[in-house]
């Protein structure tokens, strides 16, 4: 994955600040998103979300609100409009300087922002919305419990998520001028709809609300027992897996072939690539026209988007076992119904294997059980064990290798 932070004018031409996550490869489409009301986007969920899809090939620009982050301006002179204007003016830029997003994703109030503003941004094919209000009085009616003094006094300071803000009497005039039902139901693009039963600021009757006043194509996602943060990063990267699959329906070009992007090798070639510092462990692996994952769990600083190095290996040693064993049987005409390798991969004290030459420090042991199913009598099954070792990646794990690596 590769990262970009970059600048550009927002609606009332103050510099706004994004990040640009995108594949290695070239990116199948792109995607705006608009995080929620006073967050920023550096909200891990927002990183995750982003990342997912970065994965899966969509290039996603995230982005500042003006006054909020790293972007300039005084969050007190913003409202609702003026997010919509800073929403048209990142897909202006990223359709200047790369290409028009075709995808547009929002957090709870930026959720309301997609679907008010996508008929203003050229080129977005189909919108996705998190845990979103139905209509911005809801962020209004809020913002008055928590400080009622506003309507009196023009202005007071909100905290909100353990930050304070001043909130200003234009930002509730302005939530409560707008009309997002005719908005939705005048949007005219496929739409996504995720939302937790549980969540507690933006209760799931406004998703209700948003699917019921959509025309088809439409989808409802439940979120489960996600928070409305989604702060459990499981949630996060669940909602990146399917907005990634959804959106290949809709956006024109599908995933370049592998072969244009020049990855994709010969026969017995594997080629990996993986991010730069600060990135995380996360690879791509590409085996001629096959894409898999590796990653590390985040025990250990990874992302847990794919099985360890070590899970590959074992699972290369399983499969061949697996495929060696069906097909001796196969050739002897045997009844095997079905094979199961169980494998594990530990460091243990030379002196505790007695079979082997090594007789200091520590080696490196891989436990295999090998269960054969169907009706095979005793000898037939101590037959296919021992063909279990005959498999190829068996030997070359056992014999001698040679690795040699240059720079390229």
């Amino acid at each position: 994955m590769r990262r970009e932070r970059l600048k550009f004018p927002g609606a009332t031409g103050g510099e706004l600040v994004g990040r640009l996550e995108r594949p290695n490869g070239e990116p199948t489409a792109f995607a705006l998103f608009a995080h929620c009301f006073t967050c920023s986007k550096d909200l891990k969920a927002v990183g995750w979300i982003s990342r997912t899809l970065a994965e899966r090939g969509i290039a996603v620009f995230r982005f500042d609100f003006t006054g909020l982050g790293e972007s300039a301006g005084d969050f007190a002179d913003t409202n609702f409009t003026s997010n919509l204007g800073d929403l048209v003016a990142a897909g202006r830029f990223l359709a200047e300087r790369y290409e028009a997003p075709k995808v547009l994703i929002g957090h709870s109030l930026g959720g309301a922002a997609v679907l008010a503003a996508a008929r203003a941004i050229p080129g977005a094919a189909a919108v996705a919305t998190i845990g979103a209000p139905s209509d911005t009085e809801h962020l209004g009616e809020m913002l008055l419990s928590k400080a009622p003094e506003i309507e009196a006094t023009g202005e007071a300071e909100v905290r909100l998520a353990g930050r304070s803000f001043k909130i200003t009497r234009q930002l509730l005039d302005d939530l409560a001028g707008q009309t997002l039902a005719e908005c939705i139901a005048g949007l005219g693009k496929p739409l996504l709809v995720f939302h937790s039963p549980v969540d507690e600021v933006v209760g799931v009757d406004h998703a209700r609300h948003i699917y019921e006043a959509a025309r088809h194509p439409k989808s409802f996602v439940s979120l489960d027992d996600a928070d409305h943060l989604l702060t459990d990063p499981r949630d996060a990267r669940y909602v990146g897996e399917v907005l990634a699959a959804w959106a290949g329906r809709y956006v024109e070009s599908g995933a370049p072939e592998l072969a244009e992007r020049g990855l994709e090798g010969p026969q017995g070639q594997v080629t990996v690539i993986g991010g730069g510092v600060g990135e995380g462990f996360a690879q791509e692996v590409f085996a001629r026209d096959h894409r898999l994952r590796a990653d590390e769990p985040a025990s250990v600083g990874g992302t847990d988007t794919g099985p360890t190095p070590y899970d590959l290996l074992l699972a290369a040693l399983g499969t061949c076992t697996s495929m060696t064993v069906r097909m001796y049987a196969e050739r002897k005409g045997w009844p095997l119904e079905g094979v199961r390798v169980t494998l594990s991969h530990s460091r243990v004290h030379a002196k505790d294997c007695a079979h082997c030459e090594a007789k200091e420090g520590r080696i490196d042991r891989i436990d295999r059980s090998v269960g054969v199913l169907g009706e095979l009598d005793d000898e037939q099954r101590a037959r296919l064990l021992e063909i279990a070792d005959k498999c190829p990646v068996h030997k070359t794990l056992k014999g001698e290798i040679d690795i040699l690596t240059e720079l390229s």
